[in-house]
């Protein structure tokens, strides 16, 4: 029974032409817009394919608005689609940055590193390099931030971020480690510790598992300690040992490095603009906990929005079975979630 926090743990890890006015009407019309190929990280190790997709009238006069969208976890291509679902019929960050785009917001997407170098980071790995979050998706959103910054059609002072899921974890951190967004998008994100919201999908899938001793020992008291034990001892770990030391798929040092610093400590010290998006039907990412601890974390600040979206899954489409196999239906992001997005971004 042991096994069973590396084995979940394995699961957190795979798992007309208008030009870019930020005025908002009632009566815009979509612009014309155009994607070109990009590399993030041109020159280094990690080199990966991306896309820049930009409103037509965008030019030096007339700079846009620009978006960098962040990943959650596991390897996942630009478009959101992640290559542990073949059949995943989705596209959630092709289905962003076109709309957006057709806003008059630039959007940037791009391989994640994990998906385009897998090979290539475990052998870093067995190198005993420090393989931690920042070289996983941290540093490669930087990258694009910096892309997006030297590009005269776009306003380097209206950069922002939209974290997925634990790129909505990561975000405040993206933003303090050299971001310096124009405001911080959490998109089915948490301010929660990794391992909390780790036990927490554990104890869904044992719940949904025919009864058996195994199910019956992991909901018990006694597992929930035996789970924050191993916890501790990881993150108690001399750096040396946590090196050498497997842990879902990684090591045992990528998982202290979650714990360095965590979300609560940057958002203290953010100022800018924040907009808190949740669906109320995601069974990765919990409304009830994860959208609850981000509303009291940021209660009081004026410049933070809240939405909740009733009936939307963990991609922010429309929940059907309430479990996994509702991501094999095809469907888009939700157009209500798209406006919302657009609207704040050109009021901020």
């Amino acid at each position: 029974m042991k096994k069973i926090v590396i084995s979940l743990l394995i699961l957190t890890l795979i798992f007309g032409i208008v030009g870019c006015t930020t005025d908002n009407t009632d009566e815009e019309t979509d612009a014309a817009y155009s994607s070109e190929d990009i590399i993030i990280g041109k020159g280094t190790d990690y080199e990966l394919h991306g896309k820049l997709t930009i409103p037509d009238g965008a030019d030096s006069k007339n700079p846009c608005p620009a978006v960098v969208l962040v990943h959650g976890s596991g390897p996942s291509d630009m478009n959101g689609v992640p290559s542990a679902l073949p059949d995943f019929p989705n596209t959630p960050f092709k289905d962003i940055a076109e709309y957006l785009a057709s806003k008059g917001i630039a959007v940037i997407r791009y391989d994640k590193r994990t998906f385009s170098h897998a090979e290539k980071m475990v052998q870093a790995i067995n190198r005993l390099e420090d393989i931690t979050v920042y070289h996983e998706t941290i540093e490669d959103a930087l990258l694009a931030a910096e892309i997006l910054r030297a590009d005269g059609r776009i306003n380097p002072e209206k950069v922002f971020i939209i974290g997925h899921s634990m790129g909505g974890m990561l975000a405040p951190r993206i933003h303090a480690e050299g971001g310096n967004f124009a405001g911080i998008i959490s998109f089915a994100g948490s301010p929660r510790s990794i391992h909390d919201i780790t036990f927490d999908q554990q104890m869904d899938y044992w719940d949904a598992m025919p009864d058996s001793e195994d199910k019956e020992y992991a909901l018990s008291p006694e597992y929930r300690e035996f789970y924050y034990t191993e916890v501790a001892a990881i993150l108690n770990m001399p750096d040396g040992e946590a090196k050498i030391t497997p842990v879902g798929g990684s090591t045992a040092y990528y998982y202290k490095d979650w714990d360095k610093i965590l979300t609560p400590v940057y958002v203290k010290d953010i100022n800018v603009p924040f907009l808190i998006m949740q669906g109320e039907k995601d069974f990765q990412v919990y409304a009830g906990k994860d959208y609850t601890a981000w509303q009291e974390l940021l209660k009081g600040r004026s410049n933070v929005t809240f939405k909740l979206y009733e009936e939307l899954n963990h991609l922010f489409m429309k929940s059907t079975t309430g479990d996994i196999e509702e991501y094999k239906v095809k469907d888009t992001v939700d157009k209500q979630v798209l406006a919302d997005i657009a609207e704040w971004i050109k009021a901020n």
